[in-house]
């Protein structure tokens, strides 16, 4: 078997602590695009407008026939102009439903369009973490979301360090999440709302159909909970070493290295190069 499409998470898996790529997976990344011919597919949580400085790292912005899965699979788009293939949002008023729900709860809050992020009750942790991320966010005054009425709604996602904190509000929200709003978990710190049937493994098995690829012909590689779906579907799942155990559980592979030590270039030169 030779495997054909790398699916990978970003945060805590590709990327450093400092959120940089690094040489060592720059460099094994793009020997396996150009002499193996493998795809290198992003999977993130993230929108695909606020990557874009990792593409540049990886030398896959704005090219025809490369791909991003983003917002946890709500949106495909080819890196060329940042061209849409498909989006799958949350209605306007579901989002609303969560966020002021959210406005009792000991919450930051994340709300994505297609190309913007709008933060609202900026935490202390989460100041930090976006300060080394240098993102184009929009802090609005008030807590309202009207203004986004007429705006089409990716995601929406609350922030707190403390998880076992996030994922006792699961109940809370039952009422107007049961159905018809998808539930995950990512980077140690978020709890992602996505329109029901949205994740990562939907997006990847999108994007292979589009590119005529077997899905046993793919890797996908993650450390968090929002990257079971793509784990559990692709022909080979890795984990990084840094991963949560429950990700660890459904992986194939865990790497030796964690996330500052190169994840992605463990399992390419292990799996691609065949060298380990």
């Amino acid at each position: 078997m030779g495997y054909k499409l790398i699916a990978c998470d970003l945060d805590e898996t590709l990327l450093s602590d400092d959120h940089i790529v690094g040489k060592k997976n720059h460099d094994a990344i793009l020997k396996a695009r150009k002499e193996y011919g493998v795809k290198f597919v992003p999977a993130t949580g993230r929108g695909f407008m606020q990557i874009q400085s990792v593409l540049e790292e990886l030398e896959l912005n704005d090219l025809e026939g490369e791909y991003v899965i983003s917002f946890n699979g709500g949106a495909l788009s080819e890196n060329k102009s940042n061209r849409i293939i498909e989006f799958n949002g949350l209605p306007f008023e579901k989002m609303k439903e969560i966020f002021e729900m959210g406005l009792n709860f000991d919450v930051c809050q994340h709300i994505y369009t297609p190309d913007k992020l709008y933060v609202f009750n900026l935490s202390e942790s989460e100041k930090k973490r976006l300060a080394h991320l240098k993102l184009d966010i929009i802090y609005p005054k008030e807590n309202n979301v009207d203004f986004l009425k007429d705006v089409p709604i990716a995601k929406i996602l609350y922030q707190n360090i403390d998880v076992p904190y996030l994922m006792s509000l699961e109940d809370k929200l039952k009422s107007i999440t049961d159905g018809c709003v998808a539930i995950s978990y990512s980077s140690n710190r978020y709890m992602e709302f996505n329109a029901v049937g949205v994740d990562k493994g939907q997006g990847l098995i999108d994007l292979v159909n589009k590119l005529g690829i077997d899905i046993e012909d793919t890797i996908a590689v993650g450390d968090n909970y929002n990257d079971l779906s793509m784990l559990k579907v692709a022909g080979l799942a890795v984990g990084a070493n840094n991963a949560v155990d429950n990700v660890k559980a459904v992986c194939d592979y865990v790497t030796q290295a964690n996330n500052n030590e190169g994840v992605v270039a463990e399992l390419i030169e292990r799996y691609i190069f065949n060298e380990i």
